[in-house]
């Protein structure tokens, strides 16, 4: 069987190596560096903790799954120093890990469970001890070894069934295929699109920036996604690199969009979020020393969604690089067999 994986990011390089443990001849296409995109950067955050059980549930497998990904790594993919939610939904979060059955912990600002950059924030807390930060770095160099010489470094153009097959076009170049898989997160809505199926489309620009930790704060600091409250940004928060905190958040959508362009977006969010560093976190030096720019699609939240239109499969989603290992089992399962996964999260059918 032979399978195009459109898409070179965490998701379309994690199923690209599962389906050829499978022993399928597959092909990933990425026009960029792999991981260059939506992936990019060397940290992120995982968690079990969402605000829907089915979502618990899945990050419990997809934990494991890191499990063995690390075991043939050789080295440890998540750190595990656990991850904090907090805000007034922590109820509901907390409701859906006890429905998952999953370990959790809710606790007050100023609870000596908490190793946070900041003394105090608007709570309660839910603390999700299986929680941690994700390793992109070493993710990133597992993945493009295993998948070695099956990654073709160009744009694909078209995608188009021809009965006994899918063309996929490339330039001037065409190649078919017994099925193609995408997951090419910005560029997924057009090309599903040409196979007839129909995917959210609206992008937002979206910034990250890292600041120095200062000396004094609690360590390990746990990742911490906080939600928006009283004019406060809605943020998430995870080390970034040795002594650097990474912070990202909710910007005024009206400052980000795509229309008004790269530059203003990064300009508005940097501002925003030095402010934000400025004023609610004593334990981080406000002054920026890094950031990382990818693309948001405002229309998505957490969630699994999969879409199939003959022997055309498209995921997409936000937040997906938690979910790699599962979603990687879970696109070889339906790209041998022809099924669609069924949706996960909010939009669950």
């Amino acid at each position: 069987m032979r399978v195009a994986v459109i898409g070179g990011g965490v998701v379309g390089l994690s199923a690209t190596v599962a389906l050829l443990k499978q022993g399928v001849d597959a092909r990933c296409y990425e026009p960029g560096d792999p991981m260059g995109e939506r992936s990019i950067g060397d940290t992120r955050i995982f968690r079990l903790a969402h605000a829907y059980p089915d979502m618990v549930q899945l990050a419990g497998q997809s934990r494991a799954l890191f499990a063995d990904w690390s075991e043939q790594a050789g080295t440890p993919l998540i750190d595990e120093v656990g991850t904090v939610v907090s805000g007034a939904d922590v109820a509901t979060w907390a409701n859906a890990m006890a429905t998952a059955g999953a370990a959790h912990e809710v606790v007050e600002p100023g609870s000596a469970r908490l190793r946070l950059p900041a003394r105090t924030f608007i709570g309660p807390a839910l603390i999700d001890p299986a929680g941690g930060i994700i390793r992109v770095d070493r993710i990133r160099t597992f993945l493009v070894e295993a998948v070695g010489d099956h990654l073709r470094q160009t744009r694909v153009d078209a995608i188009e069934e021809t009965g006994p097959g899918v063309r996929v076009r490339s330039g001037p170049d065409a190649d078919t295929f017994d099925a193609v898989l995408i997951c090419a997160g910005a560029g997924t809505s057009a090309l599903a699109a040409g196979a007839g199926i129909e995917i959210p489309s609206a992008l937002e620009h979206h910034l990250r920036v890292s600041f120095p930790i200062r000396p004094e704060a609690p360590t390990p600091l746990q990742c911490w996604i906080t939600e928006p409250a009283d004019g406060v940004l809605g943020t998430y928060q995870h080390l970034a690199a040795p002594g650097r905190w990474a912070v990202g958040g909710d910007i005024d959508p009206t400052q980000v969009t795509w229309e008004g362009g790269r530059q203003a977006a990064e300009q508005a969010s940097l501002a925003a979020l030095t402010a934000y560093a400025t004023e609610h976190l004593p334990f981080v030096d406000p002054t920026p020393t890094d950031q990382v720019y990818c693309t948001h699609d405002p229309d998505l939240g957490d969630g699994l969604q999969f879409a199939r239109q003959g022997q055309v499969l498209a995921t997409y989603g936000e937040n997906l690089m938690k979910f790699a290992p599962l979603l990687a089992k879970t696109l070889t399962h339906a790209c041998l067999n022809g099924s669609t996964p069924a949706n996960a999260g909010p939009t669950a059918e």
